[in-house]
């Protein structure tokens, strides 16, 4: 089983994350623990102060099943411990066990020197990306929830441009949601129950979309199309709200539907990407090599794994390669969204090259590439 250790920062900008990792042992290190306990009194943005008592509240519920020191069994799969760090345990030169990143770091190490052959540190910090890699520790960048530049520039086959919404928006759309959802629960179970026109006129199209689909479903259990249409819905909320949940849900619809439908390598691309969004990087480079082994010319199944490949695993190499044959593809392309893939392969490609050079990794990309309007 893949070992993962999780940095106080990852926890911090989504408390999920604990849950991301189903084919995964999950190790939080005892340090990560004291740092969120010390934001109960620390004067932080307030939301800050919310998501570690977030993954506090989370923690104190698992723990309901059993030690989180010996370990306990996490819902959709796979083990979480809290490990201290042996006073006792030999470090290499370099860690120190006065800061907390070193301590972070040392248990890491000391679960790699106890025989542990697959562990991946997952952390956001630079400085901690950087020493880990020197201590020979495989570290894995999680994908930025708000707004970062995975969810930015990730495309969808036939997906329109949508100008962001803002917070007040998106805070109304989910209690427009939940709203919606409840109400058509209910709807259903009545006689000649139905959901009044304004009501739904209140809802943004993501959420009239789920709400149709899922009334569809209840009629028809083995509706396919309505099966996709709710999958597609769950994404495009996750892309709105940033919510894993969203996109653990829509996991479960696209599943279904490509047990049906397992030649529609569009949905497959899809759900990669909601793979990747939840923190399994392996499950969705393997998902999306699927689609290419079908069709190598899948112009948004290369584009997306070369960002699995850099976001998700640090290989800014094999993603550089991706990008680049990203970019060929759609200089080739006759589709009308052709332009915009190149566009945003060509920022993805700069911004990699910026992150592999602050990593200390040279990479040999044609100037080409990295200059719009060129081929």
């Amino acid at each position: 089983m893949r070992t993962v250790v999780l940095d106080t920062n990852v926890l911090l900008a989504e408390p999920e994350t604990l849950l991301s990792y189903p084919d995964a042992e999950v190790i939080i290190p005892e340090t990560v623990l004291g740092e969120i306990d010390k934001l109960k009194t620390s004067r932080v943005d307030p939301d800050l102060r919310f998501r570690g008592r977030e993954v506090s509240r989370m923690l104190f519920d698992l723990s309901e099943d059993g030690s989180l020191v010996d370990g306990v069994d996490l819902p959709d799969g796979g083990r979480l411990r809290i490990v201290p760090l042996d006073s006792d345990a030999v470090l290499p030169e370099g860690l120190s066990t006065r800061n907390a990143d070193d301590r972070i770091l040392a248990v890491a190490y000391s679960v790699c020197a106890s025989g542990c052959e697959d562990l991946t540190l997952v952390t956001n910090d630079l400085n901690m990306l950087l020493k880990a890699q020197t201590f020979g520790i495989k570290v894995e960048r999680r994908a930025e929830m708000e707004g970062g530049f995975a969810r930015r520039y990730i495309i969808r086959p036939f997906q329109r441009y949508k100008v962001p919404i803002g917070i007040l928006a998106m805070a109304l759309a989910v209690f427009a949601g939940v709203l919606a959802l409840s109400f058509y629960t209910s709807s259903l179970t009545s006689p000649g129950g139905s959901v009044p026109d304004e009501f739904r006129d209140a809802l943004t199209p993501s959420y009239k979309s789920l709400l149709d689909g899922l009334i569809a479903l209840e009629g028809n259990p083995n509706d396919m199309a309505a099966t996709k249409q709710v999958a597609d819905a769950y994404y495009d909320l996750y892309q709105e709200t940033g919510s894993v949940g969203f996109a653990q849900t829509g996991i479960q619809y696209y599943t279904t539907f490509l047990q049906s439908n397992p030649d529609d390598l569009d949905a497959r691309a899809d759900m990669s990407t909601l793979y990747f969004y939840t923190g399994s990087t392996d499950r969705a480079i393997q998902e999306v090599t699927t689609v290419l082994e079908s069709d190598p010319s899948h112009v948004n199944g290369n584009f997306n794994l070369g960002i699995f490949y850099w976001q998700g695993r640090g290989d800014f190499e094999n993603g550089a390669s991706q990008l680049m044959k990203v970019i060929d593809l759609a200089a080739e392309s006759t589709d009308a969204h052709a332009s915009v893939i190149s566009t945003n392969a060509r920022a993805a490609l700069q911004q990699l090259k910026a992150d592999a050079e602050a990593a200390g990794v040279t990479l040999d990309i044609d100037p080409k590439y990295l200059t719009q309007g060129t081929t």
